[in-house]
């Protein structure tokens, strides 16, 4: 490969690097924790809302990416669009740095809670992200082949891992989150100076392809290509299993990074203790990662996929129970075994084992869906295996949000997460392969 492609794809990976920080600080650890017990009224309201903001961002991705990616393609706007998602992501981000808990705004005659006005943000900002993966995404057609596009989307995503480590540290070296709620809000700036910097190498050494013309035939096109596809992949029984196992767990992993700091709040984790549990479960992604590559390879990918979604499961279980080995709620263990049997501990040992299991089950999702799919259909059927991915991806926080508002706990919210990763095992088990 020459060094100009290889500058590319160092340039593309660089986006991951840059944008996963929002993912880590923003969306996972940080200010979903901020949204929902400091800005909003009372914890429940705020987890229903973040749930709803995090919906809407999926429903709107979902029916709009087909539409901006024909237009994109051909109007050769993919690069522009790139560049426009990621600085809504970046402005939108900045102005989460703004709300302060106890504000009302004016509209009109209308007084409005502070914490509506900063989900709208956040949605903008998430919106912003999502489009920028899609566009950037779709790069890798292009500086791939059928033999190398594994390796190369591995190391963007390993990148990227690296990417949450070192801003998840820097946030903790930097600000005083146990003390000062500003030092909070000061992550959000972090976060956007973070995605600007980083993101400069993709914007200047990416090459766009030249445009084609048409807008409305190129749109067609892509649309005809979805249905053609959705009847071609209905022909191979394996992957239509495959995908429908994948629409579960894949939606319980979206739920678990949408509000695993909100639920580490419910326990009672400082902003301190979930930066350092954000920390630990990157490093603990890492090391998953690569342990589990080895692993597929000594038995099969089929068994070590089905090991992560059990211990995903049994981990959820786990941290659905926690809250219950505390003596004010159901189960009083003894003096002497309190410091290492509590729900702080649980969540910790379920949060770890989490950290363990993501990593591997997305990468080898990615490859047992390569094994499935004949040489001929890769690019087609890979299209529709990110496409379906996204389709139904508010299911799980908006479930979340419901429960969680019905029962007036969020371990209800928990449990769907925990529904969805064992309807995830049953329909994978149905698949029986041996590879």
């Amino acid at each position: 490969m020459d060094i100009k492609k290889n500058k590319e794809i160092i340039a593309w990976s660089m986006y991951d690097f840059a944008n996963q920080p929002f993912t880590t600080l923003i969306l996972t650890f940080i200010f979903g924790k901020f949204f929902v017990e400091v800005l909003a009224k009372n914890d429940i309201i705020g987890t229903s809302l973040w749930s709803l903001g995090v919906a809407v961002t999926a429903i709107f991705v979902s029916f709009l990416s087909p539409i901006l990616g024909a237009l994109a393609d051909s109007g050769g706007y993919r690069k522009l669009f790139l560049i426009l998602s990621t600085y809504i992501c970046i402005l939108a981000t900045v102005g989460l740095y703004f709300f302060e808990p106890g504000q009302n705004f004016i509209i009109g005659t209308t007084e409005i809670h502070v914490s509506i006005i900063a989900l709208i943000v956040f949605v903008i900002a998430n919106i912003g992200f999502e489009f920028g993966t899609v566009f950037c995404n779709s790069y890798l057609s292009d500086l791939s082949t059928n033999k190398n596009i594994g390796k190369i989307s591995g190391y963007a995503w390993g990148l990227g891992f690296v990417g949450g480590l070192f801003s998840l540290a820097l946030s903790l070296a930097l600000f005083d989150v146990s003390n000062n709620l500003d030092h909070v809000r000061y992550i959000n700036l972090l976060v956007a100076l973070w995605f600007c910097v980083f993101s400069f190498p993709t914007f200047i050494y990416l090459k766009d392809r030249k445009p084609e013309r048409g807008f409305r035939k190129h749109f067609k096109s892509s649309f005809n290509s979805i249905i053609s596809t959705f009847r071609n992949i209905s022909s191979h029984k394996s992957i239509v299993k495959f995908l429908i196992a994948r629409l579960f767990y894949n939606d319980a992993l979206i739920t678990i990074f949408a509000f695993g700091g909100v639920y580490a709040g419910h326990l009672g984790f400082t902003f301190l203790e979930v930066l350092i549990l954000g920390i630990v479960l990157n490093i603990s992604a890492c090391i998953g990662s690569f342990l589990f590559g080895y692993l597929e390879d000594k038995i099969g990918v089929f068994r070590m996929l089905n090991i992560t979604l059990w211990v995903l499961f049994l981990s959820v279980l786990l941290a659905f129970l926690a809250p219950f080995f505390d003596c004010n709620r159901l189960i009083c263990v003894p003096k002497d075994l309190q410091a290492i049997i509590n729900p702080k501990v649980l969540f910790w040992i379920a949060g770890i084992f989490i950290g363990l299991m993501q990593g591997p089950n997305q990468s080898g999702s990615r490859s047992l869906m390569a094994r499935l799919t004949p040489d001929s259909k890769k690019n087609e059927f890979f299209g529709f295996y990110a496409f379906s991915g996204k389709a139904t991806s508010f299911v799980g926080p908006l479930f979340f949000g419901i429960l969680t508002s019905a029962f007036g706990t969020q371990q209800a919210g928990l449990l769907i997460v925990a529904v969805f990763f064992l309807l995830g095992i049953g329909f994978f088990k149905a698949l029986r392969l041996s590879i």
